[in-house]
């Protein structure tokens, strides 16, 4: 009988064979520095490199060890539980998703807040949600927004990176068809969606264009904040940077980063929110997200918009860019995000092992994920790296460069 499974030893040794097969490192602890271990398959992994500077983590603020973070989950699984045990539209609903919600909904300026068990969910959910005609998309829109419009079954545009321009060329393209096709453009649902920061390019939308291009032609915007919420003004995204709070019709975030916890959120109007409830199947169909989390996301939005962590990172983004771009490195982005761009796949690979010798980890990211030509080391500071930690980092760079003729 044919053998109608699956090759997957022939898969991992393609993936083996063209340098593309990944590994997992355990850490002790998700912090500004850690202990690492080589991968270690099935086995239990063995913690005996030094402790390593982390720089590549989305733990922007630092607060996933955050004494304050830490005890509102504690409280929270002594007082509700540590699961919500079933979808929020059966038992899963607590009081500790609603004080989250209420809080992003203050943040984000909006009506009400949805929280979901992942980013992901949130996403796709919300676009299949939607159902909308045509989907108009940057080039560099995360996995989640990609998924979400195929799933959507959505006809999807794809415009180029970070350029509004392009964006309007498309809508005024797919009026065209459409008025030659003897439809009102208003006959067709138009969603424009895009990233507010691009976590590979460390890019920045311009989102003011792209709200204008929007509103000529009737079209709804949906941002995504995941590597934005927390870190602008009032805790917000750059959605609240730049006030474009009221012709925003959708905020999607995450939890998972900036704030420290698990989970997503999609903010907007009551009407929004009603329909995402009772349509969004990522929604419905999931178990609600952990109170403990809820309680840490919640904490941590808090302390991002009472303390000073946001400043003390921005701090560290700028002693960190000034000092790669003095030694010669070439540096991407207008975000917290650092792309060091080395362009070889191999030099790129190679100067994220010689730091990681020098015991900072800021890991290689090579194609599929980032283009042909542009592998890069993705560098992230923590508001809880101090300046000696910066230091050390420039140090790393400048050693392996230096060692790795680079530099």
């Amino acid at each position: 009988m044919a053998d109608r499974g699956f090759d997957l030893k022939a898969r991992i040794e393609t993936l083996e064979a063209n340098d593309l097969k990944r590994a997992l490192s355990p850490v002790d602890r998700v912090a500004e520095r850690g202990y690492f271990a080589e991968p270690s398959g099935s086995e239990l992994p063995v913690l005996e490199a030094a402790e390593a500077l982390v720089f590549a983590s989305n733990n922007y603020l630092g607060l996933t060890d955050d004494q304050r973070v830490q005890d509102a989950a504690r409280q929270a699984a002594a007082t509700v539980g540590t699961g919500a045990g079933a979808s929020r539209l059966v038992t899963g609903d607590t009081m500790v998703h609603r004080d989250l919600e209420r809080a992003l909904a203050e943040v984000k300026g909006t009506d009400r807040a949805l929280a979901f068990s992942s980013g992901y969910a949130a996403n796709v959910g919300t676009i299949t949600a939607l159902e909308p005609d045509v989907v108009f998309s940057d080039e560099l829109n995360h996995a989640s927004i990609i998924d979400g419009c195929r799933l959507a079954d959505a006809e999807t545009v794809v415009y180029d990176h970070c350029d509004a321009a392009s964006l309007r060329s498309n809508l005024e393209e797919r009026a065209d068809r459409a008025t030659q096709a003897g439809r009102e453009p208003a006959d067709e649902s138009w969603l424009i969606v895009t990233d507010s920061v691009f976590s590979m390019d460390g890019t920045v939308a311009p989102l003011r264009a792209i709200c204008d291009a929007a509103e000529e032609h009737g079209a709804w915007v949906m941002v995504d904040e995941a590597h934005a919420t927390g870190l602008y003004a009032n805790g917000g995204g750059v959605v609240q940077a730049e006030g474009l709070e009221e012709r925003v019709q959708i905020q999607m975030g995450t939890l998972s980063k900036a704030l420290a916890s698990q989970g997503g959120y999609v903010a907007g109007s009551d009407e929004l929110i009603e329909c995402l409830i009772n349509d969004a199947r990522a929604f419905v169909f999931s178990t609600g997200l952990a109170p403990p989390a809820a309680a840490a996301a919640s904490e941590a939005l808090h302390v991002a918009r009472h303390s000073d962590a946001r400043e003390k990172l921005w701090a560290n983004v700028t002693h960190l860019r000034d000092g790669l771009e003095s030694m010669g490195f070439e540096v991407w982005g207008d975000s917290q995000i650092l792309p060091v761009v080395v362009g070889d796949r191999m030099d790129a690979m190679t100067l994220a092992e010689g730091i990681c010798e020098r015991d900072v980890v800021a890991p290689a990211i090579r194609p599929p994920t980032v283009p042909e030509g542009t592998s890069r080391l993705r560098v992230a500071p923590m508001a809880t790296h101090d300046r000696d930690d910066v230091i050390d980092c420039l140090e790393a760079f400048r050693a392996a460069g230096e060692e790795t003729g680079l530099l």
